[in-house]
């Protein structure tokens, strides 16, 4: 590590050590800031590519930005301290890529970010880097729901107690449980799959909303109509592979209250997925166990350890991903046109939310394919509990001929008894005598006692599940892949992932 002066770090890479969950996955890359620039950079050629089919600029314009873009040279360090002078990043980052461009085509120069603004550069940027995160976070969703649906299809009848309010409940399966999960897990595929159906918009308003400055440099370049602008927009949207939006979304900021919505809800539904495993896997319980691996899970103290460090991470992304979704989402009640501080308010909580998702996702995958159902512990466990386990079937069954509420006081006090090892038939009966009732049952008790037998429609309930998740869907048919605008690296050690 570099140090300047006693006791002062160099600034470094943002290389997720305090956010293990995404550092290392796939989402880390596409979301760096080399990552960012090269968004940026991305949209300065498709702009200059635009006005240069509209004729308002010269064709070679555009392969200069990106010969400069390319070039290594801008640091995200530098851009970052100068970006303290302006408050927004792209300002700095236009100036060193105007000297850039300069350098590789001096004519070119006066046509970089042409009619433009800040905020349709940074916003742009941000819906080419969210498009790829977005895709890769939907490759690993399906990877879970493949995984969840394997679980749920396995253990469609193994027999497992169901827990409300940390107790034993009613029977239930294993695989209703993990039809649960992945009922979720599709609920989350689908909300992010319909926003890359939708595609993200591209970010162009110029300074205030209206079009004015790309307008009049088109203008000034002898480009006709009045729906030159509009043109403009559409070719730079097409040239990126976003979607043109009918409006300018500088000050109505739908697109990124969407997207946080959207990964707010991936991190709900994979904490739950987590949140089970993590009790399920406690010492006690072991119905599950985490993929094993050689040194994962390892105390720095104990060495009898295996910790669910999958499990701990997805929670840890669940826990964040709602606070840094309520930053974004609050920061729509900007003032005016531009609002001062709501916009940028939004930059990191955003990043976050991909990377966070992204790489929840990513840990959540792997936990799903190599999870480990332990079925016998699974049905011991509910047997821990005996016949009271049933006691809601046997107040049902005698309520038929003991009415409703003496059948439910009759069980209600036989339950201490069958705890404490009397069977069901000894302990009805004393309930029913102690209340002045008969000494003979109106029902086969033993008969009903099997956990087995009183599974409601669990097993039609996991079906349905899977048909759901195996059939199609709008959202199942969105595109998972495919371009989105052109690489443009702002070093050379920037890596390609779309």
């Amino acid at each position: 590590m570099t140090t300047t002066g006693a006791g002062r770090h160099s600034a470094g890479p943002d290389s997720g050590l305090l956010s293990p969950v995404w550092a290392g996955t796939p989402v880390e890359a596409v979301t760096s800031d080399p990552a960012w620039l090269a968004a940026m950079v991305s949209f300065e050629v498709a702009l200059a590519t635009a006005q240069a089919g509209l004729g308002a600029v010269p064709a070679d314009t555009a392969a200069a930005i990106e010969a400069a873009g390319a070039s290594g040279a801008l640091d995200p360090v530098e851009l970052a301290r100068d970006a303290r002078e302006a408050a927004n990043p792209v300002v700095p980052f236009v100036a060193r890529l105007t000297e850039l461009v300069a350098d590789v085509h001096p004519a070119a120069a006066r046509h970089v970010h042409a009619g433009c603004t800040s905020q349709d550069v940074f916003d742009s940027a941000a819906m080419l880097v969210a498009t790829r995160a977005l895709r890769l976070l939907l490759v690993d969703l399906d990877r879970i729901s493949a995984a969840l649906a394997d679980v749920a299809a396995r253990h469609r009848d193994t027999v497992a107690a169901a827990r409300t309010l940390t107790q034993h409940a009613v029977p239930t399966t294993f695989g209703l449980r993990a039809a649960g999960w992945l009922t979720l897990v599709g609920a989350a595929h689908e909300r992010i799959a319909l926003l890359l159906a939708r595609g993200l918009p591209v970010s162009m308003g110029g300074a205030a909303g209206t079009l004015s400055g790309y307008d009049e440099h088109l203008r000034a370049a002898g480009v006709p109509g009045a729906d030159r602008a509009l043109r403009l927009v559409e070719s730079v949207a097409r040239e990126l592979g976003l979607a043109a939006p009918p409006l300018p979304w500088h000050h109505a900021r739908t697109p990124v209250a969407d997207l946080a919505a959207a990964l707010g809800f991936v991190g709900t539904a994979l904490g739950k997925f987590a949140a089970d495993v993590l009790v399920l896997a406690r010492t006690e319980i072991a119905e599950v166990a985490e993929p094993a691996r050689p040194g994962r899970g390892r105390s720095s103290a104990m060495p009898q350890k295996r910790n669910p460090v999958l499990s701990t991470l997805v929670a840890t992304a669940a826990r964040q991903l709602p606070v840094y979704a309520l930053v974004v989402q609050q920061s729509v009640m900007g003032e005016d046109e531009r609002s001062a501080g709501a916009w940028h308010a939004e930059w990191q909580p955003l990043r976050e939310c991909l990377r966070l998702a992204g790489g929840a996702a990513h840990t959540a995958a792997e936990l799903a394919e190599g999870l480990r159902v332990d079925g016998e512990r699974v049905r011991a466990n509910a047997d821990l509990t005996g016949s009271s386990l049933v006691t809601e079937r046997l107040a049902v069954a005698l309520g038929a001929a003991l009415g409703r509420r003496r059948a439910k006081e009759a069980v209600t006090r036989a339950v201490p008894a069958m705890e404490s090892g009397a069977s069901a038939r000894e302990a009805l009966v004393a309930a029913l005598r102690e209340s002045g009732g008969a000494d003979r049952l109106p029902v086969d008790v033993d008969l009903l006692l099997d956990p087995g037998e009183y599974l409601g429609a669990a097993g039609l309930l996991v079906d349905r599940a899977l048909d759901r998740a195996r059939g199609p869907s709008p959202a199942r048919r969105a595109p998972a892949d495919g371009p989105v605008g052109r690489s443009h690296h702002p070093s050379k050690d920037q890596e390609t992932t779309t």
